[in-house]
């Protein structure tokens, strides 16, 4: 099947003409069709199969008849993050050129002030994430009664970083009679069940196995040790593989940061995306790196959803993710279209419950291999620490050690005993009867002894004698007398030591006896 038999108009497929596609995926082979008679619409299939051109192909012919008002977008689509809500905005440039649509992009770091002249006048298209649209309605600049067309895209990403009570906020905002369309690379049983809760009576489209990787993407894992030996052997990685560019995933903000400075001090071109950049430094550090100025981007999963990036060769995970669906995500960087892609996988011995997790989702184990000139090891099936602290790497390998050191410590006099037991000789062969099983007693210290101790102990002053003693003393040399049945004030007997150190108080001078006097 071709585009031109799906149903689109001839200025869609003029344009689609133009990007250069003839036959259409096969999640837009079959989502396209319902979308353009009207009916909602539940879209599931892994990532880079184009999920985007499914929904943003037959909006574009339903938005061309009709006419945008102020402040009331006829199409609302909703993208988890600022560069997804970013390249949803560039395929309808695309796609749309040769239909009379106008546009918005409402996303974080970018002016209000800009967004709202352009919701004023009008829009039929509004491209939004969750926060930043709701900030424009409380203001008072945005209408939704009259959406006709809603998307939800990304919608299991959506429910992890927690928009799920934006989204509901959102939706009571929106007309009943309306198309929903919901769009998912996975779905677990909460995405499902707000596809009831959202839809009406929708038709359920799903091309391939929920949360598998494409099979043009050739899969790896390397058990590495952890800090500036795990960056080494990142190093080794890239240039064994002879990479030349390539998509580098952190599963924490700083080390992102991290690993970019160390890349540089290699002399690898790199550079870093993740979430507390600037939205404009994001934006031209992504287009930097799609067309080619950057090698190598070492990001956090805010790069991890939905981005195209034509012919990305190389996704590198330094850290393994924490979720098993991001691992799908990641490597589904590379390899999309059909074109083969390669996607490795650094892990530590205290990853093994993250790998296990990832290699039951996609069904089969990662397959394994070494870096030459780095020393593996094997995956800790047991769950890994959670806490963290000084000294403490991931999983808390180092408390663990010294755990282990401390109780193999206490442990060593029994072992002893027990050894020296076992190799005493036995003297003679007596019944058992024989053998008492009382404690043995102690030996009895001479009369000499006893006198001693107790001479010590009663020449010892007692806590309380020693206590009164420091405070006549103190009394002494402040000259007063406290007597017994004199009352406690402030702390009496308990001020804290600090408070008993004498004080050096400034110099007097004119200037600070006449400040006093004022």
């Amino acid at each position: 099947m071709i585009f031109k038999d799906i149903g689109l108009s001839p200025e869609v497929l003029r344009a689609v003409d133009d990007a250069g596609y003839e036959t259409p995926t096969p999640i837009q082979e079959k989502a396209i069709p319902y979308v353009l008679q009207g009916r909602d619409l539940l879209g599931c299939a892994q990532t880079g199969t184009g999920k985007t051109a499914g929904f943003t192909l037959p909006m574009i012919d339903i938005l061309s008849h009709g006419r945008a008002r102020a402040r009331m977008p006829r199409a609302l689509i909703l993208e988890p993050t600022r560069e997804l809500a970013f390249q949803v905005a560039e395929n309808f440039e695309i796609y749309g050129k040769y239909q009379k649509l106008s546009m918005a992009l409402l996303i974080g770091g970018v002016s209000f002030a800009d967004q709202a002249k352009k919701i004023d006048r009008g829009v039929d298209v509004l491209i939004a994430t969750p926060g930043r649209l709701l900030d424009h309605v409380e203001r008072g600049q945005l209408m939704l009664t009259g959406v006709q067309v809603f998307v939800i895209d990304e919608a299991d990403r959506m429910l992890d970083m927690g928009f799920i009570p934006d989204i509901e906020r959102i939706v009571k905002l929106l007309p009943p009679l309306r198309q929903t369309l919901f769009f998912s690379a996975t779905m677990p049983p909460e995405i499902r069940r707000l596809a009831d809760k959202f839809l009406s009576n929708p038709r359920e489209v799903s091309v391939a196995p929920p949360a598998s990787p494409a099979e043009t993407v050739r899969q790896g894992m390397s058990i590495v040790r952890p800090g500036s030996e795990k960056r080494e052997a990142l190093r080794r990685l890239m240039r064994a593989e002879n990479a030349e560019a390539g998509l580098i995933f952190c599963n924490r903000k700083r080390d992102v940061d991290i690993l970019m400075r160390s890349l540089k001090r290699h002399g690898f071109n790199a550079a870093a995306l993740h979430g507390d950049m600037s939205q404009p430094a994001r934006m031209e550090t992504l287009e930097n790196f799609k067309s080619g100025e950057i090698s190598f981007l070492v990001a956090s999963d805010v790069a991890a959803r939905g981005l195209d990036i034509s012919g990305l060769p190389y996704v590198f995970n330094f850290d393994v993710p924490t979720h098993a669906e991001d691992y799908i995500h990641r490597i589904g960087r590379t390899g999309r279209a059909g074109r083969p892609g390669t996607a490795l996988t650094l892990a530590t011995s205290a990853d093994g419950k993250y790998v296990s997790g990832i290699e039951r989702l996609i069904g089969k184990p990662i397959p394994k291999f070494e870096i030459e000139g780095s020393q593996g090891g094997e995956l800790d099936a047991e769950e890994p620490r959670r806490g963290r602290g000084r000294g403490r790497g991931r999983g808390g390998e180092k408390r663990n050690d010294r755990g282990r050191a401390r109780s193999s410590a206490k442990a060593q006099p029994e072992k002893a005993a027990a050894q020296e037991a076992k190799s005493e000789p036995v003297a003679s062969a007596k019944p058992a009867k024989a053998v008492s099983s009382a404690p043995a007693e102690k030996p009895v210290a001479s009369d000499k002894t006893k006198d001693k101790r107790e001479a010590k102990k009663s020449a010892e002053p007692k806590p309380e004698k020693k206590r009164n003693a420091k405070k006549s003393r103190r009394d002494a040399k402040s000259g007063k007398r406290r007597e017994s049945s004199e009352k406690s004030v402030g702390f009496a007997d308990n001020m804290p030591a600090f408070m008993a150190r004498p004080v050096e108080l400034p110099a007097r001078t004119p200037k600070r006896d006449k400040e006093a006097a004022k």
